[in-house]
C-alpha cells in the first residue's frame, strides 16, 4: 500500500514490465479489416448461384456434406479473388468513395499480408474442392480465380467499357461447378444457367456504376456510363435484360423443367424488363441521376436472380 507523502516503487531498468492489454477494439478492426477483404457480398451471390444449381442436378436433395464442402470451397475461392482485387485496386479504391474504407486504403491490413492471405485462401479452397467434392470443380474454381484476377482486375478494368461484359464471365461459374459437384461432369443445363448470369452481370454492374460514374471517371476506369451518355447506357442494359430473359426460358426445354421454374421466370423477367425500359425512359435527355434512378434497377437485379434461382432449387423438388 502507498501512503500519501510516499513515493511509488520505481521499476528499475531491466525488470520485468507488465504486458500490454491487448485492445479488443483492434482485434475486431483487423479480423473485420480481413473479412472485408473477401467481399461478403460478392460470396453471398456467388453461393446463391451454386446451391439451387446442386438441387437441380440431384433432382432432389444433395448431401449435406457434399454441399457444406461446395459451400466452403466455393467461398474461400471467391473470397480469395475479392482479396486479390483489392490488393491491385488499392490505388484506386483510396480515390472512389465507395471503396475508400476498405482495409487496404485505411491501412489497417498491409498489401504484403492480404497478398499472403488471398493465397492461402485460394490454396485451401482449391484443397478443399479437390478432396471433398471432385477435381473437375476444383479446376473450375481455380479457373474462375484465375479469370477474375488476371483476365478482369488486371487486363480489362482498366482499359475497354467491355470490362464487365467479359470480366463477368468469372461470375457465373458458380453455376457450372455447383452442376459438376453432384454429377462430376458438364452439360448444357448448367451452361444456360452460366449464360443467364452472364447476360445478367451487365444490366446489374452498369446499374451500379451509373450511380458512381464520377468515381470511376476520377481513377479512369472506362466504365460503360463514364464514356457513354445515360440514354446509351440505359439501352444497353435492356437489350442484355431481353437476351438475359430469353436465356432463362431456355432452360426450360433445355433441362425439361416442370411449370415452377417457367412461370417465375417469366414474372420476373418481364417486371426485370419493365424496370430496365423505365429506367431507359428517364435516362432520355438527362444525366440526373435522381431521375434516372439508376439503384432501383440494380436492386431490382440483385431480386431477380435470388428469386430466378430460389426456382432452380425448388422445380425439381415440387416435381
Amino acid at each position: 500500500m502507498t501512503y500519501v507523502g510516499e513515493s511509488r516503487p520505481v521499476a528499475h531498468e531491466g525488470s520485468p514490465q507488465p504486458a500490454p492489454t491487448p485492445d479488443p477494439t483492434r482485434v475486431r478492426d483487423v479480423v473485420a479489416a480481413y473479412v472485408g477483404l473477401t467481399k461478403p457480398r460478392v460470396i453471398e451471390l456467388l453461393l446463391l448461384t451454386t446451391v439451387p444449381v446442386m438441387f437441380f442436378a440431384e433432382r432432389g436433395v444433395p448431401g449435406l456434406g457434399l454441399v457444406l464442402a461446395t459451400v466452403v470451397g466455393g467461398a474461400l475461392s471467391a473470397g480469395s479473388a475479392s482479396a486479390y482485387n483489392c490488393v491491385y485496386d488499392r490505388d484506386i479504391d483510396e480515390q472512389m468513395r465507395r471503396t475508400r474504407r476498405r482495409a487496404l486504403p485505411r491501412h489497417v491490413v498491409t498489401p504484403g499480408a492480404a497478398l499472403v492471405f488471398a493465397t492461402v485462401l485460394g490454396v485451401v479452397s482449391t484443397v478443399v474442392l479437390a478432396v471433398w467434392v471432385n477435381p473437375l470443380s476444383a479446376a473450375l474454381s481455380v479457373g474462375a480465380n484465375a479469370f477474375y484476377v488476371f483476365g478482369y482486375t488486371m487486363l480489362l478494368k482498366r482499359r475497354t467499357t467491355q470490362n464487365i461484359v467479359w470480366g463477368g464471365l468469372a461470375g457465373c461459374f458458380p453455376a457450372l461447378i455447383g452442376w459438376t459437384a453432384v454429377t462430376g461432369e458438364l452439360a448444357w443445363t448448367p451452361v444456360v444457367l452460366f449464360l443467364v448470369v452472364f447476360f445478367w452481370t451487365p444490366p446489374h454492374t452498369w446499374a451500379l456504376a451509373l450511380r458512381y460514374r464520377e468515381d470511376y471517371a476520377n481513377v479512369d476506369v472506362p466504365m460503360l456510363p463514364v464514356v457513354k451518355p445515360a440514354a446509351e447506357v440505359g439501352r444497353q442494359i435492356v437489350l442484355y435484360s431481353l437476351v438475359m430473359v430469353a436465356t432463362s426460358l431456355a432452360l426450360w426445354p433445355v433441362a425439361s423443367t416442370g411449370w415452377v421454374y417457367p412461370a417465375v421466370a417469366l414474372v420476373l423477367g418481364a417486371v426485370f424488363v419493365r424496370e430496365a425500359v423505365l429506367m431507359w425512359r428517364r435516362a432520355r435527355g438527362t444525366e440526373d441521376l435522381s431521375i434516372i434512378q439508376p439503384m432501383r434497377l440494380f436492386h431490382h437485379s440483385n431480386l431477380y436472380l435470388s428469386l430466378l434461382f430460389v426456382a432452380v432449387a425448388l422445380d425439381p423438388l415440387l416435381f
